[in-house]
C-alpha cells in the first residue's frame, strides 16, 4: 500500500542535503515581491498563482533570505499520486528524522486533506510554506480549516521590468514589442522553446481542470478557451457564448469560466457600479494572465495590437491591485480601467482610471478622452443622494492617464489633466509614475 509512496519519500531524504545546496545557490533571479515577504511563524504562507510561474524558484529565493535549513516535497510529482491521508505518518516521520522546523510544500492542492495536515503542522510549531496553482482549492480549503492563520501571496509571470532585468536590456519601446510577443513565463522566456507554453495549457487543460473536475466534454473546454484567447480584451457573455460554441447551457460556459479563473489563466473583468446585481447584469471583459498564451493558442490570423496593449496593461495592473473594473455609461462612452475604486490600496490613487490605445491621433482623440472625462465625473460628481456614491465612501482624487506605445503629452480639459504616456514608462523603473 505504501511503497511507491515510501520510496519516494526515501529518495527524498537521501537527497535533502544535496538539494538544499542546490536550491540554495540556484535561485535565479530575485523577483520583486520577495522583498516584501516576512518571516511568518504563526501563519501558514500561500504562494499562489499559475503554473510555471516561477513560484518553487520564488520560495528558494525566500528560503534563502531566511538562511535556515529547510524540508522540502513537490506533491505534483507523478510518484506521489497514489499519496494518501494514510500517507502523512510516514512524512511526518522523514520530517522529524531531518529536524528541520521549516517545511515548504509545492502545488500543495495535490495532496488530499491538506489542509487538515498543514493546520496540524502550524500547531506543532513548525514554519509552513505552501505553493499552489488553483485559488479555489486553496481558497475554499484556507477558508474552512485555517482562518486567521494564514497569509497569501500571488505571483505572476515577469513583469515588464523583470523581463528587462532578466534579459539585461533596456526598458524602451524596442523591449517592450519584444516582451508583449514573448511574455513572461521565466522558462519560456530564458529558453523560448516553442513547446513550453502548448504544454502548459494542455497541462493545465487536462490535468488541471478535465481531470479534476470531471470535465467530459473537454474539446468544447478548450474551443472555448481558445475562443477567449482569440477575444482578450472583448466583452463577453455565458448565453453568447453557448451559441457560439454549441455549448448545451449557459450554466455549463458559466463553470468553464470558472475553471479558467481559479486555475490563474484568464481574468474577466466585471462593469464596474456600486450595485453588485448591476455588476453582474452587464457583460465582462477576458484577458489573458500573459501575452504569450495569446501567441500561442489563438486562432486569430491578424492580432489586434490595441487589445494585446490593453492585455499587458491588465497583467501590470492585476499585480498591484484586484480592484480592477471597466466603465460604461449610457452613451456607451467607456474607460478601459477602473482601479482601486474601494481605496484599499494606499500606495495607488483612488480610482487610477486608464484608456489604452496604441497611438493618440485625430481619429480616437475624442473617443479616448471623452471615456476618461466621463468616469472622472462619475467619481467627483456629488451624487450620493442619488445612490451613485455610497454612504460615506471617502473623498475621490481620479488620476487619469491615457497608456500608448510612443506618445507622451499632457492634455487639460474642463478642469481635468489627463497624463499621456507610453506604456513602457508608466510601468517601468526609470521615470517617476503614480504606482511607483
Amino acid at each position: 500500500m505504501y511503497t511507491s509512496v515510501m520510496t519516494y519519500l526515501e529518495l527524498e531524504k537521501t537527497s535533502l542535503e544535496l538539494k538544499h545546496k542546490a536550491l540554495l545557490f540556484e535561485t535565479g533571479m530575485e523577483r520583486f515581491e520577495t522583498g516584501s515577504l516576512k518571516e511568518y511563524k504563526s501563519h501558514v504562507l500561500v504562494i499562489s498563482g499559475i503554473r510555471r510561474c516561477g513560484k518553487s524558484t520564488f520560495l528558494h529565493q525566500y528560503v534563502k533570505r531566511l538562511g535556515r535549513d529547510f524540508f522540502y516535497l513537490n506533491f505534483d510529482d507523478l510518484r506521489l499520486s497514489e499519496f494518501t491521508p494514510d500517507d502523512y505518518p510516514l512524512l511526518d516521520a522523514l520530517i522529524q528524522k531531518t529536524d528541520c522546523s521549516l517545511l515548504f510544500f509545492d502545488e500543495i492542492q495535490s495532496a488530499p486533506k491538506w489542509e487538515l495536515y498543514v493546520r496540524q503542522k502550524l500547531d506543532e510549531q513548525y514554519q509552513v510554506v505552501v505553493t499552489g496553482s488553483n485559488a479555489s482549492l486553496l481558497g475554499r480549503e484556507l477558508g474552512t480549516k485555517l482562518t486567521g492563520r494564514h497569509i497569501t501571496k500571488e505571483l505572476f509571470p515577469f513583469s515588464y521590468r523583470e523581463f528587462c532585468r532578466f534579459k539585461d536590456i533596456e526598458e524602451g519601446e524596442k523591449s517592450f514589442m519584444l516582451y508583449s510577443k514573448t511574455g513572461g513565463f521565466p522558462e519560456y522566456v530564458k529558453t523560448e522553446n516553442p513547446d513550453i507554453l502548448p504544454s502548459l495549457i494542455n497541462d493545465i487543460l487536462y490535468r488541471d481542470i478535465a481531470a479534476r473536475y470531471s470535465v467530459r466534454d473537454v474539446a468544447s473546454l478548450k474551443n472555448l478557451f481558445v475562443f477567449l484567447l482569440s477575444n482578450c480584451g472583448n466583452l463577453i457573455s455565458p448565453s453568447r457564448l453557448t451559441q457560439i460554441l454549441g455549448v448545451k447551457s449557459p450554466s455549463t460556459v458559466l463553470d468553464y469560466l470558472s475553471y479558467f479563473e481559479t486555475s490563474y489563466m484568464l481574468s474577466l473583468v466585471p462593469f464596474f457600479s456600486w450595485s453588485q446585481k448591476s455588476q453582474q447584469l452587464h457583460p465582462k471583459k477576458v484577458y489573458a494572465v500573459d501575452t504569450s498564451l495569446i501567441h500561442a493558442a489563438s486562432r486569430s490570423y491578424t492580432k489586434d495590437e490595441g487589445h494585446l496593449l490593453e492585455n499587458i496593461v491588465f497583467t501590470e495592473l492585476r499585480r498591484l491591485s484586484a480592484d480592477i473594473h471597466y466603465f460604461s455609461d449610457k452613451d456607451s462612452c467607456e474607460c478601459d480601467f477602473v482601479v482601486n475604486a474601494k481605496g484599499e490600496n494606499p500606495g495607488l490613487p483612488h480610482p487610477l482610471l486608464i484608456q489604452v490605445c496604441t497611438e493618440l491621433n485625430i481619429e480616437n482623440r475624442k473617443r479616448e478622452v471623452n471615456g476618461l472625462l466621463r468616469a472622472v465625473h462619475f467619481f467627483t460628481a456629488d451624487d450620493s443622494s442619488k445612490g451613485s456614491v455610497p454612504f460615506e465612501s471617502p473623498i475621490f482624487k481620479p488620476f487619469s492617464v491615457i497608456l500608448t506605445l510612443n506618445t507622451e503629452d499632457t492634455i487639460i480639459t474642463e478642469g481635468f489633466e489627463i497624463s499621456v504616456l507610453p506604456v513602457w514608462k508608466f510601468f517601468g523603473s526609470s521615470t517617476f509614475s503614480p504606482i511607483q
